[in-house]
């Protein structure tokens, strides 16, 4: 362990503290219920980019900074706004299905089958077209290394024939939506609606560090 890996503990340690403590919940829960895109943009901003951070270090052993941090902050922050509706979008459609029995469910057991049917119909329906949106726009991040001016040289032709998008499909759609997704947003739409796009943005954290760990094992053993 590195002395910056201290820092990286302590932050965590930090945020389970701030939602722990009376005080600091109640002001999160208040600010969320009154801003809730400007706290979507700085939970997934801050977090997710903070996951790529780690998935670097774990790769390449220290501490790097990715290529252009700050748009890929930017990119998050966005998609973050994007989760606060989306989250409510299929939440309330989902609500709205099984009040006319549309979707089959054991009455005693609505809470856990509305958020299943939730997580399903929002991995299935959004998440493919979220992901390679994401694609893309870490495409025009790589290409342009990270300068604003390169960026618009960069034409869509180009960035789509950088995506692996055998990859994209065969394991980021095929294998994490159904075997890590849906599972764990189920447990997600569980949760009160305040804590959900939180906690939606450290599982992105929690699967960066997981697939990061798979990449290196695999790098070691093939030596």
């Amino acid at each position: 362990m590195k002395k910056a890996d201290i820092f990286s503990i302590l932050f965590f340690i930090l945020l389970a503290f701030l939602l722990v403590y009376d005080k600091t919940r109640a002001a999160y829960l208040i600010f969320n219920a009154a801003h809730p895109y400007i706290l979507g943009f700085l939970k997934v901003g801050i977090l997710a980019t903070f996951g790529e951070i780690l998935a670097l270090r774990i790769i390449k052993g220290h501490y790097v900074m990715p290529v252009g941090l700050i748009y890929r902050f930017i990119v998050w922050g966005f998609l973050g706004i994007v989760f606060v509706a989306v989250f409510e979008l299929f939440g309330s459609g989902t609500t709205a299905l099984l009040d006319k029995n549309l979707l089959p469910y054991y009455s005693k057991a609505r809470k856990f089958f509305q958020a299943f049917y939730t997580s399903v119909l929002m991995n299935l329906i959004f998440a493919p077209t979220f992901m390679a949106f994401h694609r893309i726009t870490d495409a025009y991040i790589d290409l342009s290394e990270g300068k604003l001016s390169k960026m618009f040289e960069i034409n869509l032709d180009k960035a789509l024939s950088y995506i692996d998008w055998k990859t994209f499909a065969n394991f980021v759609v095929l294998k994490t939506i159904p075997f890590f997704w849906i599972p764990a947003h189920t447990v997600t739409f569980l949760l009160p609606s305040s804590y959900r796009v939180l906690v939606a943005a450290l599982l992105s954290v929690a699967l960066g560090v997981i697939l990061s760990l798979k990449k290196k094992a695999k790098s070691v053993s093939a030596r």
